[in-house]
């Protein structure tokens, strides 16, 4: 059984006045819908991505919404001279970072036995150091501003095992541990480190690299009979980026509907 898609709900300005980075923000998936969210909560977003059209092209979209121009940088979270200019841009266009929002993140599907050093390493070196350098630069930002949110993307991956996914796995696990401890550590500066942990939410480019087989297989899981929208996941984002989460950190909160 299908349950109804809820309504798109309206922005409340839990966002109002402050200032989103997000990584991997072009396109259709989990970041554009964020970045989207951000704009209708009241804040002014810069985005970033490693494709240079889709980026352009989320800009546009977003600065028809929020009524003004979008920053935009392209990055590659691989290359930490890449991170470093994209922290120079959002200081320069925002003055000062609020809130960063890791979304940036690889996946595939190899089993172990067959899987290749490169594809191990790549999908490894984005989703997980790729999220860590974005943090310390956030945290070397944030550190004497005395304050901050970051909201990185995980996966009920890093805990329940589906074959093919060992590298994509590992990693979101390895982003809800860098949440917790970089949290802890971060505390004492005023700044808050949360993650998302989401377990189906489909846009085109999903389908596309997906077998529609699988994605049938992962629905039928979900106790809502349906995939999440991606700005359902991105409500969720938004709360954990605004004062309402004032009390929340090293937490990694589940957006999902998957039961056992």
């Amino acid at each position: 059984m299908t349950m109804t898609l809820p309504p798109y709900p309206p922005g409340r300005d839990l966002l109002a006045g402050k200032t989103v980075l997000i990584t991997a923000a072009a396109g259709t998936g989990i970041g554009f819908a964020t970045a989207k969210r951000c704009v209708e909560e009241g804040a002014r977003v810069m985005i970033s991505d490693v494709h240079e059209r889709r980026l352009g092209e989320a800009a546009t979209a977003l600065a028809e919404l929020a009524g003004a121009p979008v920053p935009t940088c392209r990055c590659d979270v691989s290359k930490q001279g890449e991170v470093d200019a994209l922290w120079a841009a959002a200081e320069r266009a925002l003055g000062g970072v609020d809130v960063l929002v890791n979304n940036a993140g690889l996946g595939g599907t190899a089993p172990v036995a067959e899987m290749t050093d490169e594809q191990w390493s790549t999908v490894l070196d984005i989703s997980l150091t790729g999220t860590f350098r974005m943090t310390r630069a956030a945290l070397r930002h944030m550190t004497p501003r005395g304050r901050g949110a970051i909201v990185n993307n995980a996966s009920v991956l890093a805990w329940r095992a589906q074959a093919g996914q060992a590298h994509y796995a590992a990693a979101k696990a390895g982003v809800m541990a860098l949440t917790r401890c970089a949290a802890l550590e971060a505390a004492p500066a005023g700044i808050r480190i949360n993650a998302v942990s989401p377990s189906i939410a489909v846009h085109k480019f999903l389908v596309k690299v997906t077998t529609q087989d699988l994605l049938d297989r992962l629905t039928e899981r979900e106790a809502f009979g349906r995939a999440a929208e991606p700005w359902e996941v991105a409500n969720v984002i938004v709360f954990l980026a605004s004062d309402y989460a004032s009390y929340m950190t090293g937490e990694v909160v589940s957006v999902s509907s998957q039961h056992p």
